[in-house]
């Protein structure tokens, strides 16, 4: 069995051979350490020296504030090439005390088409093997994007007091995303085989703000997203740390093929629970904890909750870290020991 007759096979909760695997996306302080303990010099070579499933590739963005498409945004008005540390999220944005409609129109959008290049896109999908899962991570964050755009706090209470000044934000980045979408999806025109889109709705003890509101005011511009991505006959895997159980439904009807991740941790979460309640309706990626058990768990340890996740899921789940960032304190022999009990 191939790897993308395994992917597929596993979304369509029907049975494989082993389960379809995904190491994510390693943190860049990851790296040196898991090069030296794998024998390999990139990322590319660690993906395959594990014979992993699916090869992510992120969409290729370079502006003069961004090298990365979930940073296109500059809120924070530097006008500089932003850092994750310099992003608005927890900090006052361009909209924190905006009450003006017309305000969404001045701010000065990006346009896509400027700062995203098809042949770039189409090299970076060029070294992906083709019996494996090419994987587009394009995030589209556009809840995030959103609550960034006013900060935090200040978002979610405009969300209450003033919704249509969030919901015109919220929809100016979804048309953002919409648009620079396109031009990777047709530049990478059979090449890609699935997306990895997400905004995090969930904290460790249950979500940020209302299911109500996120049904509301959130997932219409998901959903515009999952269409676009199925237009060019994309799974999607949908990403939202934490704990989303109340959203999981609301995700399917939407169209999402995956949910990601299972976050072991988070209250309601448990895979034996979501399988009994979601098994026959969508797939699910993670599961292995990356909060504790990968970090501070034996190797023998690690093989053992693989195993038990096995017994659960036969099919239906893509095993993977319950984050999709390896992390520096991650031990590299529990990473390999994930990989084995895998395969066993």
């Amino acid at each position: 069995m191939t790897s993308k007759e395994r992917f597929l096979r596993t979304i369509a909760r029907e049975p494989v051979d082993r389960p379809c695997t995904w190491l994510g996306i390693p943190d860049p302080r990851a790296h040196a350490g898991l090069f030296q303990y794998f024998g390999v010099g990139s990322v590319n070579e660690l993906i395959g020296k594990l014979d992993d499933d699916i090869w992510p590739v992120e969409l290729p963005y370079h502006s003069p504030t961004s090298n990365a498409i979930y940073m296109a945004f500059d809120f924070s008005g530097g006008h500089k090439l932003q850092t994750n540390e310099e992003r608005t999220l927890n900090t006052p944005g361009y909209f924190a005390d905006c009450e003006d409609l017309d305000e969404v129109e001045r701010f000065p959008w990006p346009d896509p088409v400027k700062y995203i290049d098809p042949e770039e896109c189409r090299a970076a999908v060029a070294h992906v093997p083709e019996d494996k899962v090419c994987l587009g991570v394009i995030w589209s964050a556009h809840f995030q994007d959103a609550c960034a755009a006013f900060g935090m706090e200040n978002a979610l209470m405009t969300l209450l007091e003033m919704p249509e000044m969030f919901v015109a934000v919220n929809e100016r980045i979804t048309d953002f995303y919409l648009k620079a979408n396109e031009i990777f999806f047709e530049a990478t025109k059979g090449k890609l085989d699935a997306v990895l889109i997400g905004n995090d709705y969930g904290s460790q003890q249950g979500l940020m703000l209302s299911r109500e509101l996120i049904v509301e005011y959130s997932l219409p511009c998901t959903k515009k997203l999952i269409d676009q991505a199925k237009s060019y006959g994309l799974k999607v895997i949908h990403h939202a740390c934490g704990s989303i159980r109340p959203i999981i439904g609301d995700l399917v009807e939407i169209g999402a093929d995956v949910i990601h991740p299972i976050q072991a941790k988070a209250a309601g979460m448990e895979a034996q629970s979501l399988k009994d309640e979601f098994g026959k309706r969508v797939a699910f990626c993670g599961g292995v904890d990356a909060q504790d058990l990968m970090v501070n768990g034996t190797p023998e340890e690690v093989a053992a909750e693989v195993r038990r996740l096995r017994g659960i899921f036969p099919t239906g789940l893509i095993l993977s870290p319950s984050h999709e960032a390896i992390l520096p304190d991650t031990p590299p022999a529990n990473v390999e020991a994930l990989f084995k009990a895998g395969r066993e």
